[in-house]
């Protein structure tokens, strides 16, 4: 038995649907811009190549959570979004192969410090304190990819307070799940317990203390957050 110089960190991980079991979750990996009309609303173009960007583990949330105002931000933004769980390690992964690498699938909210991203931007710097941050990543219950089915296409929507922000179809994924999970895994070498975040629709938008913030993914189970106060 490893004897460390502190307590280890408690394991990040989400719940599964249907199941008293959990999935440990590795590591946090976010598409950015992967639908057209998200990418002109915030100046990109169609097809350009996929980048990524992550969130510490810890930044997981279970659906039904009350998620803090984070501080050191005055524009809080919902992006709802597909998000995807390795369950079989791969580099190089063709895209054939890709569904045989995913564990599962469920909804996730990409929790973002709007204006802190784009003051990063805008100085060329990286964007870890606008996505990065606390309670930043919450997710639904994952549903075995078995039962999931290939994710080409079906509704995802948010809606804030019972308003709609946030609906569109996964058919308009820019980049499919096979194609940016292969583009990824040629960079990195992809394990068990890893969380792609697929890109979020048009329509995000900024959250108050007090929103009530629900979203879905067709097929998957549904989220739902409560914005609190910062802590």
């Amino acid at each position: 038995m490893t004897d460390f110089v502190i307590e280890p960190p408690k394991q990040a991980s989400i719940a599964v649907s249907g199941s008293a079991q959990r999935f440990p979750v590795r590591r946090i990996f976010c598409v950015g811009r992967n639908y057209a009309a998200h990418a002109a609303e915030m100046g990109g173009s169609e097809r350009d190549l996929p980048f990524f960007f992550t969130k510490p583990a810890d930044a997981v949330v279970d659906s039904g959570s009350t998620v803090p105002y984070p501080r050191q931000s005055e524009n809080f933004h919902h992006e709802i979004e597909l998000v995807v769980a390795v369950g079989k390690a791969g580099a190089n992964i063709p895209q054939d192969q890709v569904m045989d690498h995913l564990w599962g699938a469920c909804a996730g909210v990409d929790l973002t410090r709007r204006d802190l991203q784009l003051a990063a931007r805008e100085k060329g710097r990286p964007w870890d304190f606008g996505k990065a941050f606390d309670f930043s990543a919450p997710c639904s219950p994952l549903t075995p990819i078995e039962q999931a089915g290939e994710l080409k296409a079906g509704r995802i929507w948010l809606t804030v307070n019972g308003e709609t922000r946030q609906e569109a179809d996964l058919e308009q994924l820019i980049w499919s799940v096979k194609e940016h999970v292969s583009i990824l895994s040629e960079s990195i070498a992809l394990a068990p317990g890893d969380l792609i975040m697929t890109g979020t629709p048009a329509g995000v938008g900024p959250l108050q203390i007090g929103d009530q913030v629900k979203g879905g993914v067709e097929g998957l189970e549904d989220i739902h957050i409560t914005i609190g106060d910062p802590l």
